[in-house]
């Protein structure tokens, strides 16, 4: 029989006054009688009052920090404050031992520095438990809100031999011998006898796949880990992390942002409705954070508010020309305060898309119409009088959804449905037509208008936890030199 979580102890008032069993980790045990036990299942401890005369010095000696046991005995209303009940135990078995001399994390503040570097134990504290299970509710709300609006889940390649952000910063998966690969008369590596029969890499985006699958089956989204082999170490780059990426037919780019919009509130709502103790802990870690700051530096809003904030109030929605004018026009580019600059035809960057949304419309930002030379072969190239349209230059039917201390959340575009046009754009950006043949047949067969988005599930969550780093909202991040656990 499995044992009573913790969370429904705390919280199902039936149980009070019965017989239960709980099993986890102890969190602390002082005055040799009081024992603070965590199951994950809730960010709160339940209090175990050991009788002295029922258990022995051996086994109260072996309740150190992190060790696992189960405890049976009668749930009864706190005589202490700060818990409504606490469990008076009958009987306690020591599941496994941590030896509290050399256990890492010990019942004090670490920094997260060094709790990444105890990646496989850092769980069991508070912050990284709120932060997963966060997670959690995050990730099951994609599903819930594509699954009502009759998207259906579609699983594309994680291996694919095409490059939809032709960037080429792909990781290669090859079976060939590392040290003498079988080669062509020119030198060359010969992929041909490689196990998949030509140059394979880890895919950067399921989306082109999704395309396919929407123009049969109407709407679909794709939920899985995509790959970057780009050296960015930072603390906003990952090499390994989840993407949501929706494709829907017969949809343009007003329904694009109104589907990325209304996710980003159905998430929220769900984490304020399913994870309110763990957003008061991590509100509080913010504020602490936050009070060390500058007074300048420091966030407007709390966690809960900002979230709350950006629930409540409509997204703005602007054009690139108006962000490009908003920011020639700013304080921060009049003292040349910004580090990169600022002209039509940029590709924003963080410190900019960060000033339109904290400082200059403070609330979360769309931008559309944005330069075709900066965006990616297959997003709609717009004319006089289409979404997004410039006279400055040519634009596509793209748009960002900018949030704060993020800045881009979500990328998405209207694709390219118009075969001549997009073949065109392929050879002006050298994106060989070849390779993708079996993409331009559904401009070919049938085709029509389309849209889509790209979210980052790290980003997200890095948003909704008030967290600064985003290797701390993935379990075991992947960065360029290091691939521990």
């Amino acid at each position: 029989m499995e044992p009573t979580t913790i969370k429904s102890a705390l919280d199902n008032e039936a149980l009070t006054g019965t017989t239960i069993t709980v099993a986890g980790w102890v969190r602390t045990f002082r005055n040799d009688r009081f024992i603070a036990l965590n199951d994950g299942s809730t960010i709160r401890n339940l209090q175990c009052v050991v009788d002295q005369n029922q258990v022995d010095e051996a086994t109260r000696g072996r309740f150190t920090t992190s060790a696992a046991v189960k405890c049976t005995g009668e749930l009864v209303p706190s005589q202490g404050s700060g818990q409504r009940v606490e469990l008076k135990v009958t009987a306690v078995e020591v599941l496994g031992d941590s030896d509290g001399e050399t256990y890492p994390i010990q019942p004090k503040k670490h920094s997260l520095e060094f709790l990444r570097e105890q990646a496989h134990l850092r769980f069991r504290t508070s912050t990284y438990s709120a932060i997963f299970r966060i997670r959690h509710q995050v990730s099951f709300g994609i599903h819930e809100y594509f699954d009502k609006l009759g998207y259906n889940y579609f699983h594309s390649p994680i291996i694919t031999a095409s490059d939809a952000e032709g960037a080429g910063e792909m990781f290669r998966v090859s079976t060939l011998d590392a040290n003498s690969p079988p080669r062509h008369e020119n030198g060359a590596v010969d992929f041909s006898e490689d196990f998949f029969g030509r140059e394979s890499r880890l895919t950067v985006s399921g989306q082109l796949q999704a395309e396919l699958a929407a123009l049969a089956l109407g709407k679909v989204y794709t939920f899985g880990p995509t790959f970057r082999a780009e050296n960015s170490n930072t603390t906003r780059h990952l090499a390994e992390f989840w993407m949501i990426e929706p494709e829907a037919a017969f949809m343009d780019l007003a329904g694009d942002m109104d589907l990325a919009e209304g996710l980003c509130k159905h998430l929220i709502a769900r984490v304020l409705q399913n994870s309110m103790d763990d957003l008061l802990f991590l509100d509080a870690r913010l504020k602490e954070e936050e009070a060390t700051k500058p007074k300048e530096q420091r966030a407007e809003l709390g966690l809960i508010d900002r979230l709350k904030f950006v629930l409540e109030n409509p997204f703005e929605r602007i054009t690139y020309d108006s962000a490009i004018d908003i920011l020639l026009r700013s304080k921060p580019y009049q003292k040349k305060q910004f580090q990169f600059p600022v002209e039509w035809g940029i590709d924003l960057q963080s410190e900019h898309e960060r000033y339109l949304v904290e400082k200059h419309f403070k609330k979360p930002v769309i931008v559309t119409g944005y330069p075709a030379q900066i965006k990616a072969f297959y997003m709609r190239t717009n004319a006089p009088g289409d979404f997004g349209y410039s006279e400055k230059g040519k634009t596509v039917a793209a748009m960002d959804v900018l949030f704060p201390g993020i800045g881009e959340i979500i990328g998405g575009s209207q694709r390219e449905e118009r075969l001549e046009v997009l073949e065109a754009r392929m050879a002006e950006m050298n994106v060989p037509a070849d390779e993708l043949w079996w993409y331009l047949d559904t401009r070919r067969f049938g085709t029509v208008p389309h849209a889509g988005f790209g979210m980052g599930l790290e980003r997200f969550v890095l948003f909704v936890t008030g967290m600064g780093n985003i290797r701390d909202v993935i379990p075991f991040p992947r960065t360029p030199k290091s691939a521990e656990f």
